[in-house]
């Protein structure tokens, strides 16, 4: 038998979907805007670097996904700018040519990603929430809304590497009392139930919901801060080979890499840049922009081990008390502002030990929101995997050349950001705003 899974979310009546479809829409083109509205043409065309998009295509591939999903396939309308597909399609045209493309202008993109979604709110209007897998509980809608935070955590990321002057405020986090509590949780070992068969807004790579066995392991309580990762730089980390896989030690010799990204320094203070403003680093903010091979090479040299995804989500769901999964660590209620940081509400990571009332049934903090978690494993699909509606999303993804990151980051949308939520990228990515805690097996 099947363990217990957090129950299904109440049964919505349609007005409650529509209302819910509506608020997550909304908020998602209220966050592009913010991110493209900041900048003139010149910084909107540019592409700040090869590994990411000029913002002009960002904003014209959230309409065309918003029309092709909402418009054409869910109420079988005909195509607006069918010309203009393949130039969205990301799959066709990798992020290093898009500069070169013919792609629509500024005041074009914004034009035509507002008359889509005028469309789509008369859809939404008329919807009926059965019928298909992808009416289902509103669930192309949600599926459009995550689609479009995740692009303005992309957006947000190219406002990080881009140059220049601040663009960009937020209010910083609350400070937090010096965290006090254990260095590590104890979590048990047996199973527990990973993914989700229930989830409705659940994407295809967290389901469906099975049964995974693990062994007793110790976990961080917090995320590693930077204090604890510039001990690991001052003690000689990035030139001892023996901390590094093999691969991650001939990366950062290639590239002269010797600190996480957009850190620099003389050894007796390290600055970074952070939304085009420059400040000491803050030593008990959870590190920022480190690669899986760093975040590696941190745990080897600290005696640990990156967390593998099963025991991350054991950490964060696993609820003793009556063995059952909890949608996030607090238990099943929506993320609140007392829970987790999240929504780009701040521009930064919390100091770690920060939300108390956030964290999981076994006393682990700040596993939703902050940084994604780099964790052990390779993207791979689940027990029973079926694509859903595209292989492009999940599929082709899968195997050893992506490591699987958790929890979300303050970049990300409550939208986008589940208990169940995986995220992946390469093991050298350092531009999106990542980090990682260690675990050890228990000792036998």
């Amino acid at each position: 038998m099947l363990g217990a899974e957090s129950p299904r979310e109440p049964a919505f009546d349609a007005e409650s979907l529509r209302e819910r479809a509506l608020t997550s829409l909304v908020t998602a083109r209220e966050r592009t805007a913010l991110l493209t509205d900041c900048v003139d043409e010149p910084d909107l065309t540019a592409q700040h670097s090869p590994l990411m998009s000029p913002l002009v295509w960002d904003l014209a591939h959230i309409g065309n996904q918003e029309e092709l999903w909402l418009l054409r396939t869910v109420a079988g309308r005909d195509a607006m700018r069918p010309e203009i597909d393949s130039l969205y399609d990301a799959f066709e045209h990798p992020r290093s040519e898009r500069p070169t493309l013919p792609l629509l202008p500024p005041a074009e993109a914004r034009a035509y990603a507002a008359e889509v979604r005028g469309r789509a709110l008369d859809v939404l209007e008329g919807a009926a929430f059965h019928g298909t897998r992808l009416t289902e509980a509103g669930f192309a809608f949600g599926m459009i809304a995550q689609h479009e935070q995740q692009h303005d955590e992309t957006m947000l990321i190219t406002h990080q590497l881009r140059t220049g002057p601040q663009v960009l405020t937020a209010p910083d986090p609350e400070p937090a009392p010096l965290f006090a509590g254990p260095a590590e949780v104890l979590v048990p070992g047996g199973p527990f139930t990973m993914g989700t068969s229930s989830e409705p807004w659940a994407l295809d790579n967290e389901r469906p919901a099975h049964r995974r066995e693990v062994a007793p392991f110790h976990i961080d309580t917090t995320p590693v801060s930077n204090a604890a990762y510039q001990a690991f730089i001052e003690d000689g980390g990035y030139d001892t080979e023996r901390w590094w896989a093999p691969e991650g030690w001939a990366h950062i010799r290639k590239h002269s890499i010797t600190a996480p990204l957009f850190w620099h320094g003389d050894g007796r203070e390290w600055l970074r840049r952070r939304f085009g403003v420059t400040e000491v680093v803050p030593p008990d903010e959870p590190v920022l922009h480190v690669s899986w091979y760093e975040a590696d090479a941190y745990a080897r040299w600290a005696g640990r081990r990156l967390p593998t995804e099963a025991e991350w989500e054991k950490a964060a769901r696993h609820d003793p008390a009556g063995d059952r999964s909890t949608r996030y660590p607090w238990g099943d209620a929506d993320p609140a502002p007392e829970h987790a940081n999240l929504g780009q509400r701040h521009l930064r990571p919390a100091p770690v030990g920060s939300y108390p009332a956030g964290e999981s049934p076994l006393g682990v903090r700040q596993l939703i929101g902050d940084v994604w978690e780099w964790t052990a494993s390779d993207f791979q699909p689940y027990p029973g995997f079926r694509a859903f509606p595209y292989k492009e999303y999940s599929e082709v993804f899968f195997g050893p050349e992506y490591k699987v990151l958790r929890g979300g980051s303050f970049a990300v949308d409550p939208v986008a950001c589940r208990g169940t939520f995986r995220n992946w990228d390469y093991p050298i990515r350092r531009q999106i705003f990542s980090g990682f805690r260690t675990a050890r097996s228990e000792s036998v």
